[in-house]
């Protein structure tokens, strides 16, 4: 019997993340559900099924990221979902810079700590699948968005951290790749018409690349598109 492989989701407990892990374990995956709320994350993962397991994980804090590391062993793919909006009504001349720094922290540095941590055990086992999420707010073909400017620029650096690190794996059998939702319907963008699930099928849908497939790209609704 083949043992199944395993997946590290960020921000887990709700929204894109929870919905993400349950499409993945529907497809046979083991899921790691990462939350910075350790009861929050076993929870959703008692919630997802047999193959899921809890870990408490603050990207913000490297000895956080280290005993999550340490608890979940290596994978084979990661999800990194977990960001915040703090900025949203701002523009670039009023917001308050601490509120970009925070949204740096997470959306960019968090991503990369977590991302430091886990992808070096893929590039040594010569396989593995990396989807960093994004936005079109943070695209130069779309436009940056100027009413959450900290969050469109997180999201911008998003999208070049994508690139870094799939020129930095290129040729290892590891795929980086970012996935643009759209505006989905969370506690981020209530009023958003997009589902989660349909989010999560696009996250699936880039983890289930084949080895030749592309590394270091956007998609959006299953197709690339430019950044």
């Amino acid at each position: 019997m083949t043992t199944p492989r395993t997946a590290l989701v960020t921000g887990a407990n709700r929204g894109i993340g929870l919905a993400t892990a349950r499409a993945l374990h529907r497809a046979g995956w083991r899921v790691v559900l990462a939350a910075r709320d350790r009861d929050a994350a076993r929870s959703a993962a008692a919630a997802t099924g047999p193959r899921a397991v809890g870990v408490p994980l603050d990207v913000t804090l490297p000895q956080s990221v280290a005993a999550a590391r340490a608890a979940a062993g290596p994978v084979d793919a990661l999800v990194s979902n977990a960001g915040v909006l703090l900025d949203a009504g701002y523009d670039p001349l009023t917001v308050p810079v601490d509120l970009v720094g925070a949204t740096l922290d997470v959306n960019v540095l968090g991503a990369w700590r977590v991302c430091q941590a886990f992808v070096p055990d893929m590039v040594r086992c010569g396989w593995g699948r990396v989807v960093l999420l994004s936005s079109g707010t943070g695209t130069f073909t779309q436009g940056l968005f100027t009413g959450a400017p900290g969050y469109s620029l997180s999201k911008t650096a998003v999208n070049g951290l994508t690139a870094l690190l799939a020129a930095r794996t290129r040729g290892t059998g590891v795929l980086v790749n970012a996935v643009n939702p759209g505006r989905t319907r969370t506690r981020m963008m209530p009023d958003a018409q997009g589902t989660v699930r349909d989010a999560a099928d696009d996250v699936v849908a880039a983890l289930g690349l084949p080895d030749d497939g592309p590394t270091g790209v956007l998609f959006r609704g299953g197709r690339i598109v430019g950044w």
